[in-house]
C-alpha cells in the first residue's frame, strides 16, 4: 500500500489557515483531515462545514471528514457537498453500518469508518469489503495532545492480515500522538496513512513546510 501522510487542520493556526494549507502542500501532505465534533458524541466542538467549505477551492489536496458526531447520516450530505473527497464516521455511531457506507457511496466518496480505542475489529467485519479507509484512533476520541494507547496496535496488525487475506486495497490509517517515535510502530503494524496533528506538524515555532517534508521522510522510510 501506498503511504500517505495527512495533515490534522483541527491543530493548525486558525489565524493563517489558508497560508498554512499552502505551506503544508508545498511540504508534500497527501489528505487534509477535518476532525468534525458536535459537543455530543465527544465532550469537544472543533470544525464546521463552513470552514471546509472556505478550504474546499483554495487547495487541490483530497479533504477527509472524520465525523465525531452523533447523528452521521444527516451530515453525509453536508460534507458530501462541500467537497469532501473522503467521508468517516464512527462505528460507535450507529447501528446502521451498510447504510451510512452506501450513503457515502452514493454522494460519489470514498467511505471509511472510525475505531475508538477500545472497539473490535469484529464490530467492521461484515461490511470491510464496502470501505475503502478504516482510521483507528490510537487516543480517544475528543481532544489533541493524549498519550498513546499501544493496546491498539494489535488491532492494525489484526485488520491489515484480515484485508490482505480478503483482498481488499484498504487505506489504514491512524490517528493521536502520531510521531517519530509511534510511527514506526504503527506502520510495522500495518497501517499506511499517518495523520498528523501538534505530536509532529504543529509543534510551536516550527517551520510548517520542513515539518511536512520531514513527517513524510519519516513516514516512508521508518
Amino acid at each position: 500500500m501506498k503511504i500517505k501522510t495527512s495533515a490534522s487542520l483541527m491543530c493548525a493556526d486558525f489565524c493563517h489557515l489558508g497560508e498554512d494549507v499552502k505551506k503544508l502542500e508545498k511540504g508534500g501532505i497527501d489528505w487534509l483531515h477535518f476532525d468534525i465534533m458536535d459537543g455530543d458524541f465527544v465532550s469537544n466542538i472543533t470544525l464546521g462545514p463552513q470552514i471546509v467549505k472556505a478550504l474546499r477551492d483554495k487547495t487541490h489536496l483530497p479533504l477527509d471528514a472524520h465525523l465525531q458526531i452523533t447523528e452521521p447520516a444527516f451530515f453525509i450530505p453536508v460534507f458530501s457537498q462541500i467537497g469532501c473527497d473522503i467521508i468517516s464516521f464512527h462505528v460507535e455511531a450507529t447501528f446502521h453500518l451498510f447504510r451510512t457506507v452506501n450513503l457515502i457511496k452514493e454522494k460519489g466518496k470514498k467511505a471509511g469508518v472510525v475505531l475508538a480505542p477500545g472497539t473490535p475489529i469484529d464490530h467492521i467485519e461484515h461490511v470491510l469489503s464496502e470501505l475503502d479507509l478504516v482510521i483507528i484512533l490510537t487516543v480517544e476520541p475528543g481532544f489533541a495532545g493524549q498519550k498513546f494507547i499501544p493496546q491498539t496496535l494489535p488491532k492494525i496488525e489484526k485488520l491489515r492480515d484480515m484485508a490482505e487475506k480478503r483482498g481488499f486495497n484498504l487505506d489504514i490509517a491512524v490517528d493521536g500522538n502520531i510521531n517519530e517515535e509511534t510511527i514506526p510502530l504503527t506502520k510495522k503494524a500495518g497501517a499506511n496513512v499517518f495523520i498528523g496533528g501538534t505530536s509532529i506538524l504543529f509543534r510551536p515555532h516550527q517551520d510548517l513546510e520542513l515539518a511536512a517534508r520531514e513527517f513524510k521522510h519519516i513516514c516512508q522510510t521508518a
